[in-house]
């Protein structure tokens, strides 16, 4: 793949209403210098020279970040090839995702390292699309009563030979989902932090009580809250809180969420927005292959040995209807929905877009938000939120005026 020129040595975004971390300026000016932002400023400051980008009174936000996709465009990273990981991180720079985490399903080891192979490959070829930033391994060591549309051929309890045989593999783990109640989970929680890894609770039948030792082993995160997770639960005629309860009551805990609409009704938004904020909620698409695509058939996982999903609704189902298998959206989506859905301001659900997400993954220094110094990552959309323009590093990648796009 023949490289793209890189950004021009100093680029103006003019006529926008910009997002800054603390306020919105309307009709304000981005300067943008060698893939940085190095200017935020009112008004339209004279640089004799210097190309523009008129926003045409259009919001610049920080670029959209999604730390739980798995495909989109017809491809799936399960595919294992640098072309699904291409396709599929160009797909969404179209729809304002300027970073994203690949994620994998279940699966066996030999698939999990041939996944982690494409991702390094394509990481280093990686000029038209949503930038890598790391891999997450969703599973396999999660509870069978709460697999959804996760392969059972491939969930296990947590093997120490077999994850510290992955993570010594690659360095491009940032992050593991898994059940905090299976054997061995804590030290799996361990021994992920001392590894640098974000440790998620997922897919999982666990109660308050084990989700908050989790806590404290290492488990900070809340995978697509709601889904595959268990709420209060009697056993033995006694109540107890499960996950959902664990993750609002625990203060420290982020929780990401799959507002496509569907998954989850405009009541668990509000809800969720209410008790754990836009600083502790990360919206993400859980993208299958079938997003950017027309309803019908599709696959959930690879297309070798993948599930087939039936996607219609605005959403992916498995074939008898029993349950999701993964959404469809995409991060504009996403923003659109808690705004008209959830009643959330455009700011605060751009913020759960962008500067939560950054925060999560330990990349806020230099991504998620606009500010000086930061990478010139930022997508410019209308009122109702549909995209003009994506950049990433300075450079547009994405125009609707240049493909003559309605």
């Amino acid at each position: 793949m023949e490289p793209l020129p890189g950004p021009p040595p100093r680029t103006k975004i003019v006529n926008g209403r910009i997002i800054t971390p603390f306020r919105v300026i309307p009709n304000g000016t981005l300067i943008l210098e060698e893939g940085k932002i190095i200017g935020i400023e009112a008004g339209n400051p004279e640089l004799p020279g210097v190309p523009e980008i008129d926003a045409g009174g259009c919001w610049v936000a920080p670029g959209f970040i999604d730390i739980h996709v798995h495909g989109g465009g017809g491809h799936d990273f399960m595919d294992g090839t640098e072309t699904a990981f291409l396709a599929v991180a160009e797909l969404h720079a179209r729809y304002g995702t300027t970073a994203m985490i690949p994620t994998t399903l279940t699966a066996g080891k030999d698939d999990l390292l041939q996944t982690l192979d494409a991702y390094e490959r394509a990481h280093r070829q990686n000029t038209k699309g949503a930038q890598f930033l790391g891999i997450h391994l969703e599973g396999p060591y999660f509870a069978l009563s709460q697999r959804g549309a996760q392969d059972p051929r491939y969930i296990r309890p947590p093997d120490p030979d077999e994850y510290r045989e992955i993570l010594a593999y690659s360095s491009s783990i940032a992050r593991w989902s898994a059940a905090p109640e299976l054997k061995g989970a804590m030290e799996f929680g361990r021994y992920l932090r001392s590894n640098g890894v974000l440790a998620a609770v997922a897919h999982t039948d666990a109660i308050y009580e084990d989700v908050l030792e989790a806590f404290d082993n290492g488990y900070s995160l809340a995978t697509h809250l709601y889904s595959a997770m268990s709420g209060v639960t009697r056993r033995n005629a006694f109540r107890y809180a499960g996950v959902i309860e664990a993750a609002y009551l625990i203060d420290g805990m982020d929780v990401e969420i799959i507002a496509d609409g569907v998954h989850l009704p405009a009541p668990l938004l509000k809800l969720v927005y209410k008790i754990k904020g836009p600083d502790r909620t990360a919206l993400i698409t859980d993208a299958m292959r079938a997003a950017g695509m027309p309803p019908g058939e599709s696959i959930l996982g690879s297309l070798r040995d993948g599930l087939r999903v039936i996607v219609e609704d605005e959403v992916a189902k498995l074939p008898d209807r029993s349950s999701f298998a993964g959404s469809v959206a995409t991060a504009d989506r996403l923003v659109r929905n808690m705004i008209r859905m959830a009643d959330v301001p455009l700011p605060d659900a751009v913020r759960m877009m962008s500067t939560t997400p950054a925060r999560i993954m330990g990349v806020a220094d230099r991504k998620g938000s606009l500010a000086v110094g930061k990478d010139a990552d930022l997508v410019i959309f209308d009122d109702g939120v549909r995209v003009r323009n994506t950049l990433i590093g300075g450079r547009v990648v994405w125009s609707r005026e240049r493909i003559g796009a309605a």
